[in-house]
């Protein structure tokens, strides 16, 4: 894609991976529309990446809401012209077990992490189909490939997006529209600090000693996906090899996973 002057719109934009994507494309010239429900962090980025005359605006929005959508998505089209790239990357997560989860936790993972994907995506895609041309990309996870434990509310919403943006793609490819999932394991964000106060020990243990990524791997990954219009976009070794072998062997990850739940309870 030519990011110079292209209009990108970021979901999840005041913070971690959509901030860091905003970030790289303000840096390659792009104009930007960033979505995110706070708007005091929200307005902080967008003028911070206004910096050197560069176009960016800021609309608080709640994503799970689609008639906000719809209205802040023409607001910036209005502003700054057709969309040339859409990142979802808004979502939220509360691991748990889920025997103590309440209900609401399953309906909020839904409710922001899949329709504050799926939305966006409504609100832009017909427009590109009809210039057959733009990009897609929404964010799943490295537990929208495999199940853990304490995520089944956070994994059953990622694997909602997973299926939403591979059929999605298979009906907008032939139009020229480009549709990318990007999967990253743990991410260096305010959403991960607050999510460790609340694993349970076996979701750690499965985990393992993997560092999380800083947030600007996994956004020059996204950006990479868009220049080479990759369907699935890694960006790190590890969950690459994940997605290659847990359709092969997926009883070797569940007897894996299996024993280090067991290691963790027998332990107390």
């Amino acid at each position: 894609m030519r990011w110079q002057g292209a209009h990108v719109v970021v979901t999840g934009g005041s913070s971690g991976i959509g901030e860091a994507v905003a970030e790289l494309a303000a840096s390659r010239g792009a104009q930007l529309t960033l979505l995110a429900r706070g708007p005091d962090r929200l307005a902080a980025v967008a003028e911070r990446l206004s910096a050197g005359g560069r176009t960016v605006g800021g609309l608080a929005c709640d994503v799970s809401d689609r008639a906000a959508v719809a209205e802040v998505i023409g607001r910036a089209v209005a502003e700054r012209g057709p969309i040339d790239a859409l990142v979802c990357s808004a979502g939220i997560t509360l691991p748990g077990r889920f025997l103590e989860a309440d209900d609401e936790t399953f309906r909020a993972m839904v409710e922001v992490d899949y329709f504050g994907t799926l939305w966006p995506i409504r609100a832009v895609a017909p427009s590109m189909a009809a210039r057959r041309t733009g990009s897609i990309v929404g964010v799943s996870s490295a537990a929208g490939l495999v199940g853990v434990y304490g995520y089944s509310a956070y994994g059953a919403a990622k694997f909602a997006v997973r299926g939403l943006l591979e059929s999605l793609r298979t009906e907008l490819a032939p139009l020229g529209v480009h549709v990318g999932c990007c999967y990253p394991p743990d991410v260096d964000t305010p959403m991960l600090a607050a999510e460790e106060e609340h694993k349970p020990a076996e979701t750690r243990a499965i985990a393992g000693s993997i560092r999380p990524l800083p947030a600007g791997r996994v956004a020059e990954a996204i950006a990479t996906g868009i220049d080479r219009r990759q369907p699935e976009i890694y960006a790190d070794v590890a969950t690459r090899a994940l997605a290659r072998t847990v359709a092969l062997a997926p009883g070797v990850y569940r007897r894996l996973f299996d024993r280090r739940v067991g290691q963790v309870q027998r332990e107390g």
